[in-house]
Order: C-alpha cells, then structure tokens, then sequence
C-alpha cells in the first residue's frame, strides 16, 4: 500500500488552531468555575463537547478490535478525567495567565515521549529550541509568587505541568490508533468515553453538579469550552497528528500559552512579573524556531533478536 502524502502545511495550521482555541479553555474555564467547583466545570465541558459530536458518532461506525478497544479507554482514562482534573484543579490554585504560559513545558514532554516510544529523532536545532522552551517555563514557575486568593501559585503551577505530562500518553496512544482508524473515529469515541467515566466518578466523588444558580454568562462559558476548546480543538489535533510528527507538532502547543496569558492579562486583569514575559517570550521564540528550522525523522524500529 503506497504511503500517503502528508501535508504538512495543513497538518501545522490544524494543530495551531486547535492549540489556539485549547488557550481559550482556561479563560472559559475560570468565568464558569467562579459558580462552580473544577470538577463540575470539566464534567460539563465534555458533556456540550459530546453533544456537538453526536452526529459523528451517528455516522462514523468504529471497527476497533478488542486491544484497540483497551487502547483508546485507557487513552480515554488518561487524557479526560484524569488529565482534565488536575489540569483544572491546578488552575483552581493559580492564575489563568500563569496556567497557560506553563503548557509550554508540553513539547519537551511530547519531544522525549515521541524520541522514546514513537522512534522519532528531532535535530539540534530542535533540541536547542526545546531546551530554551524548558527554560523559559523554568522562569514562569519559579518567579514570584503569591499565596492571597486570585494570585498564582507554584502548586497551582506544577499541577499545570504534572497534568500536561499525563497527557503525552493520550497523545501518543491516540497517534498510534490512527494508524488505523480515522482521527474522527478516535476523537468522538474517545471523548465518548470519557464522558462516561466523568459522568460516573464527578457526582460519586464531587456530588451532582449545579444545574439552578448557574448564570447565562456561565453557561456560555460551558459551551465555548466544550464545543470551541474540546471537540473542535481534538479534532484538528488528531487530524494535524496525522500529517505531522508528533515531536514537532507538540510545540505548536506554544499557541496556547500566548492566547491563554494575553487573554488573562488584558481580559481578566491579571499580572505577569518580568520573569514571566521573559519566559513567555523565550516559550515563543522555540515554538518558531522549532516549526521553520528543525527537523523530525522516524528511526527505523529494530525487532529484537
């Protein structure tokens, strides 16, 4: 069977959009968490994202097998519940500005992940890129913080972190069914399950989540975030994976640290130190470096002897 054509171009464009709108979830985030805890804002983002999916699960039959099927609940598991409760128990601890710049510790994660489970190798140039990104949300988390309510907070920071490192195994595992399966079939399948799981474990462990009290302006923020920032954004994540390695396409998840911090400086009203602008700057300066001047290649995997 001949190898498709990738195309590159559009592969980086659909994954720079959807890390575009993926920095929009922390602001949409907060404005709905203002009425109502972290749990029941996740558990409602992906209750409007599998709503607007439901005509792809209608039309899109899967033809998974029973491993693949194990594969996409546990990619499931980790890249819903698990990564989203944290993530957003984090941002419960910390700033939306703050939040967002420290996603770009995400490509050096996503770099390593692809090097050593995917068998691709990034350049120099790539990993210079990749160390100065590191740095730059080195400068994020460890400058100034403050404990008062609203303000940011290094355990709020590394929550951020810790949830974007339990994310590379949801990438990596939905990379590996699309191997097979179309990015549609793994995308609406997968927030389908863990839907379910939220479903099940938000109300058992946070209780039934608010339905009266909740305000319009909340509501809409629920929408955004799930139809804008969840099934829109997984889509063209999955389909841009498929045309580009997953080692450079995970920078272009720097998108999401510009538009996260710039919405909480100028919309929320919310401070970054010097360090902050500095690492922020540092973040963006790889995330251009790496998708113009470095390369990916897949190393050939050796079966053992």
């Amino acid at each position: 069977m001949p190898v498709p054509i990738k195309h590159r171009a559009f592969g980086f464009l659909s994954c720079a959009l959807a890390s575009s709108l993926w920095g929009c979830g922390f602001f949409f985030g907060k404005i709905a968490m203002a009425e109502m805890s972290f749990a029941h804002m996740v558990f409602y983002r992906f209750l409007f994202a599998i709503l607007v999916l439901l005509p792809l699960l209608a039309t899109h039959r899967p033809r998974l097998n029973r491993s693949e099927w194990g594969t996409l609940a546990l990619a499931s598991f980790l890249g819903v519940p698990v990564q989203f409760l944290i993530q957003f128990y984090g941002l419960s601890l910390t700033t939306v500005s703050h939040a967002a710049l420290m996603v770009g510790t995400m490509p050096v994660i996503l770099a390593v992940g692809a090097t050593l489970f995917a068998h691709e190798r990034l350049d120099v140039i790539g990993w210079i890129a990749l160390a100065g990104s590191t740095t730059g949300a080195a400068l994020i988390a460890l400058g100034h913080h403050s404990k008062g309510a609203g303000q940011p907070s290094l355990a709020g920071d590394l929550l951020v972190v810790l949830s974007l490192a339990i994310a590379l195994g949801w990438i990596l595992l939905n990379k590996r069914l699309m191997d097979r399966h179309s990015p549609v079939v793994v995308t609406a399948y997968g927030i389908l399950l863990g839907t379910v799981m939220l479903s099940i474990w938000v109300p058992l462990r946070y209780g039934l989540p608010p339905v009266s009290h909740v305000s319009t302006k909340a509501w809409l923020a629920l929408a955004a975030s799930g139809v804008l920032c969840t099934a829109t954004t997984t889509l063209l994540w999955n389909w841009g994976m498929t045309q580009v390695p997953a080692s450079q396409a995970g920078v272009l998840l720097n998108m999401e640290p510009l538009i996260g911090s710039l919405l909480g400086v100028f919309v929320l009203g919310e401070h970054l130190g010097p360090t902050a602008w500095t690492g922020g700057c540092m973040i963006l300066a790889a995330a251009f470096t790496l998708t113009t001047r470095s390369k990916a290649h897949v190393l050939e995997h050796q079966p053992a002897a």
